[in-house]
């Protein structure tokens, strides 16, 4: 036993030494090459951390689940509840009642990071939030995410809700080697609403080359946390970073553990499902102290502050896209498909409503999605679609 022992802490420091020697992080973190699985480093991965929205992945994996095995399907109707719709910001804000495509919850889920709205989602394909945070805490179990709990879906903070950057490693793996249909919807630069323009609080997307998803995250308890993911020559790294001042020091800090995973051609030996344990594994750090008490409250927000403003430190993943960006068109409407069947069981009702166009025409499209328009023909067919959702 004491050599087994002894042999998990040589593993476990096999990887960690050059981390620790190589690097000033401060946070946990992992950086891994998806594919192969295998890490190029990582820091206190197995430290419990808040994950704020990045729980939102977990919702996205249980509603990729949930459509593979046909509970629903991505035209599919999302009802507004009163109790999403009382969801704190970042919020869409729609009304209780209010019905939406499934695949448009999705992604402004994804891309807005709307709180109402993955609480919906959870609650529509769950029956309730409890039974959906079971359902997250079954696959987590099942994909062996041994330091994470789930008591929501949008990630708004419990004390009771929690996990590691290894944990968040082994479900962005999952992702995007079971669902690749969808690994679209991570890199969308903005959605656009009627006449209103939503970008991607990721900063990497459009900026950074190659970046390709996939979340960010947010509460004063945890600080600024964040997923990044880029491609190069057919190799995609991805970077897990936890803790992090602000939005735009968690983008730096992604950006350069990428720029250093790309230098590097051959990673480590170690996967991230063989890391073996180590550190603290039971205690959680909580920054609103640090975060939230000693700062404005324009700085206590996922939404990084504009380009050009002087409390913005200068930085190239914060400068403005060089490009147009390609927005998606989402809103209410759309819902011709069957209800979600946990729904269905409570309340027995269909719903149907206007379809509404919202994939990109440059990307394939899952099966069920319907094409999209993009930039500003988006913008004036979404005010279009508004008037008639009206």
């Amino acid at each position: 036993m004491r050599h087994r022992h002894f042999l998990r802490l040589l593993l476990a420091g096999a990887v960690a030494l050059p981390v620790l020697t190589g690097s000033a992080l401060a946070n946990p973190s992992i950086l891994f090459d998806l594919k192969s699985g295998k890490i190029l480093e990582h820091r206190d991965a197995f430290k419990r951390w808040y994950p704020a929205s990045l729980t939102k992945l977990m919702t996205a994996y249980v509603t990729f689940r949930a459509i593979a095995a046909g509970e629903v399907q991505l035209d599919s109707p999302i009802k507004v509840t009163k109790h999403s719709a009382g969801a704190p910001p970042s919020k869409m804000g729609f009304k209780p009642g209010s019905v939406m495509r499934l695949d448009n919850a999705l992604k402004m889920m994804l891309v807005k990071s709307a709180n109402d709205v993955a609480m919906a989602i959870g609650e529509n394909i769950g029956g309730s939030q409890a039974a959906f945070a079971e359902r997250m805490n079954t696959e987590a179990h099942r994909l062996g995410m041994t330091g994470t709990h789930f008591v929501n879906p949008n990630g708004l903070f419990s004390p009771d809700q929690y996990t590691t950057a290894r944990d968040l490693a082994v479900l962005v793996i999952a992702i995007r080697s079971e669902f690749p249909q969808y690994a679209p919807w991570f890199s969308i630069e903005g959605l656009a609403v009627g006449k209103k323009a939503i970008p991607n609080y990721n900063l990497l997307i459009g900026r950074y080359p190659g970046a390709d998803g996939m979340k960010t995250g947010f509460v004063c308890p945890s600080g600024f946390n964040m997923i990044g993911s880029a491609t190069r020559n057919g190799r995609t790294l991805v970077a897990v970073v936890l803790g992090e001042k602000s939005a735009v020091t968690r983008a730096e800090t992604v950006a350069r553990l990428l720029d250093q995973g790309f230098a590097t051609p051959t990673p480590g030996w170690l996967t991230v499902a063989a890391l073996p344990s180590y550190g603290d594994t039971t205690s959680v750090n909580d920054l609103n102290d640090e975060i939230c008490k000693k700062k404005p409250p324009a700085e206590q927000s996922e939404a990084a502050l504009p380009a050009g403003d002087k409390k913005v430190p200068k930085s190239p993943y914060q400068a403005k896209l060089d490009h147009v960006p390609t927005l998606v068109a989402v809103g209410l409407g759309g819902a011709t498909g069957p209800t979600p069947k946990a729904m269905l069981d409570q309340s027995g009702q269909e719903y149907a409503d206007v379809p509404l166009p919202s994939w990109r025409p440059d990307r394939p499209a899952p099966v069920g999605a319907e094409p999209a328009v993009t930039g500003s023909t988006a913008a004036a067919h979404g005010e279009q679609l508004a008037k008639s959702a009206n």
